[in-house]
């Protein structure tokens, strides 16, 4: 059995989850809580880190500051997880679903212009498979419009574009650390701050509403509740086991990257045939190799293929079911929208088994069955071209 994701511990994860028992403070930003936010402020030159038990908490505090009035648009893709849509719309922005790039999955930055309104208020970038957006022009667009930029990054931990940490762009950022991605703790997340304006009211609205952190500092004699907000704050215990996988950040980047390029080096000559395209990654962007996609034909070929896999014992899914066509998506009045691309390319997308601990004769196996189920289908094969160029 080869499945498509499994936890796994790199380091001291369960020595630093004793360790956090011992320092008495497990309810959360204790020691370790800290030291995971100061490691990616440091690292990824980020102006304030507050680690979140999610990232969709994460989302839901970017939406709070950017304080959306009703009939307020925010625009995103539709090709994305939900929290991306939800966290917005749940603070009553209406969802402006843009088409995405063939090359990257991700939001085709020249679509956005067009879908500019006088109610739009923030664009939401979303980092597929850890591939950064094409940011210069999306923070250009929204320079000259006035509107926030929140990168949802939960995809894209150690990941950059032009030398820029992802999350470290926008306005905002949004990280990930569920058990699928890169970095993981079970369920956790953090907000990324680059703009200074928000970082008082952050702390507030992650606090239940309330100005403790202030207390904390002793900035005021007593705290109180002074805003809405809500349980932010992540156990201290998540914490800890996170802080044991960031210590060796570059290691488990350089594994996921071998994993990765095996794949690639294994399943061109299928790609050289036409009967599947392998992922891009343009030339500005460093990945973080958080997954490893194939492009197939059709959707019934890539749910032959999915079926035959799992027959043999191999676990590859698809991805998102586009939020467009979803019952929330036809509420919003999106299903008038047309994304070609977007319906195109998820029907054809298939993600391959992908974590740490997998092993290279598994990579084979993987491939080796894929091999053979595809040269057994009698099918029209893949057109490829070379991928287009990023357009800066």
């Amino acid at each position: 059995m080869i499945p498509f994701n499994k936890p796994f511990i790199a380091g001291k994860e369960l020595y630093y989850i004793a360790q956090a028992v011992t320092y008495g403070n497990i309810a959360g930003d204790g020691h370790f809580t800290k030291a995971c936010a100061k490691l990616f402020e440091d690292q990824f030159g980020i102006t304030k880190v507050l680690m979140t038990p999610s990232c969709t908490a994460a989302l839901e505090m970017a939406a709070i500051l950017c304080d959306f009035q009703p009939g307020d648009e925010v625009i995103l893709p539709s090709y994305t997880f939900v929290s991306t849509a939800s966290a917005f719309v749940r603070e009553g922005a209406k969802p402006v679903f843009v088409d995405i790039r063939p090359d990257t999955l991700n939001i085709d930055e020249s679509l956005i212009d067009a879908a500019i309104t006088d109610r739009t208020r923030a664009i939401v970038p979303v980092h597929y498979a850890g591939v950064g957006c094409e940011m210069d022009r999306i923070m250009e667009i929204a320079d000259r419009h006035g509107l926030l930029v929140i990168e949802d990054a939960a995809q894209g931990v150690n990941a950059s574009y032009k030398g820029r940490a992802l999350g470290s762009i926008g306005h905002f950022g949004a990280f990930s650390f569920h058990e699928t991605k890169n970095y993981i703790c079970g369920e956790g997340g953090a907000l990324c701050i680059n703009d200074e304006r928000f970082i008082e009211r952050a702390e507030i609205i992650r606090d239940k509403g309330t100005n403790r952190q202030r207390f904390f500092r002793g900035e005021v004699d007593k705290y109180t509740w002074v805003d809405i907000g809500s349980s932010y704050v992540p156990s201290e215990i998540c914490s800890a086991f996170l802080y044991g996988q960031l210590e060796l950040l570059d290691t488990i980047a350089q594994r996921r990257r071998a994993i990765y390029e095996t794949y690639t080096r294994l399943l061109m000559p299928l790609a050289d045939e036409g009967r599947l395209e392998l992922p891009n990654i343009p030339e500005d962007c460093q990945s973080n190799y958080h997954m490893f996609y194939v492009l197939l034909p059709s959707r019934e070929i890539r749910d032959t293929l999915m079926e035959g896999l799992r027959a043999q014992g191999i676990t590859a899914v698809f991805h998102y079911i586009p939020l467009h066509t979803s019952p929330m998506g036809h509420k919003f009045g999106s299903d008038q929208q047309h994304l070609p691309q977007t319906d195109a390319l998820n029907g054809r997308l298939l993600r391959l088994p992908f974590y740490y601990s997998i092993e290279d004769q598994e990579i084979h196996g993987v491939v080796d069955a894929m091999t053979d189920i595809l040269t057994g289908l009698s099918v029209p094969k893949t057109s490829q071209s070379p991928m287009p160029t990023r357009v800066v």
